[in-house]
């Protein structure tokens, strides 16, 4: 029987086939789910902020873009995955508020989905498949059998990407 195990905000896990991962309520937030097929491996972070070197207290590796993935795939690799084998998908990062005028500062969804794309492509981890932005929160399974990436949302549904 598969087991669904939670990860929290600012939190990661890693886990084998049979089990699932999920994370619920992804606004301005990030789920990045990195994959490793051949030994069927996932890895999800749920990401707050783009960039741990802009706060002060930035003790939670896992609440920031930069250094969640860096520590995902620390962990994944302690587990026998390869790197070259990886994989990520993403989701979240909704503007959940409205704000006036263009300033980019209050557009936390925007930014934590940029900083993901930037790092993951230094990384060399391929973005497969994303469903982010929008003004919707998401909640969000993964499957450490096909890699596979539920996503439900109030009003928009539910799909596999």
């Amino acid at each position: 029987m598969q087991k669904i195990i939670k990860v929290g905000m600012a939190d990661l896990k890693i886990v084998k086939y049979p089990e699932i991962l999920t994370t619920l309520g992804l606004g301005s937030c990030v789920g990045i789910a990195l994959y490793d097929k051949k030994i069927q491996l996932i890895g999800l972070a749920h990401i707050m902020l783009p960039d741990s070197r802009q706060i002060k207290n930035n003790a939670n590796k896992a609440k920031f873009a930069d250094t969640a993935i860096n520590l995902l795939i620390e962990e994944m690799v302690k587990e026998g995955g390869n790197r070259s084998r990886f994989v990520a998908k993403i989701a979240g990062g909704a503007q959940m508020f409205s704000f006036g005028g263009n300033s980019d500062v209050m557009k936390i969804g925007f930014r934590n989905v940029v900083a993901t794309k930037e790092i993951l492509g230094d990384l060399k981890v391929p973005i497969i498949a994303e469903d982010t932005g929008g003004n919707y929160g998401r909640t969000i399974e993964v499957y450490s059998d096909t890699g596979g990436l539920l996503v439900k949302t109030i009003g928009h549904g539910i799909k596999e990407i």
